[in-house]
């Protein structure tokens, strides 16, 4: 699995934050960054479901 973020439509709100706090993180300075871009099998299932809670859609993931 590879979590890709289209920075383009990411407003940086921090859903993804809430549900996956191990793989995205919103710092202090207001932008989001991916802490684990490949993360293992175990976190499937949260990854999936941050991106399907994103509200821009700036989530995708990559089997």
């Amino acid at each position: 699995m590879k979590v890709s973020v289209n920075f383009d439509l990411c407003s940086s709100n921090g859903v993804c934050m809430s549900i996956a706090p191990d793989v995205f993180e919103v710092r202090d300075d207001g932008y989001l960054y991916v802490l684990n871009e490949q993360p293992g099998s175990d976190r499937a299932e949260a990854v999936r479901e941050a991106a399907a809670s994103c509200p821009n859609g700036a989530i995708s993931i990559e089997e």
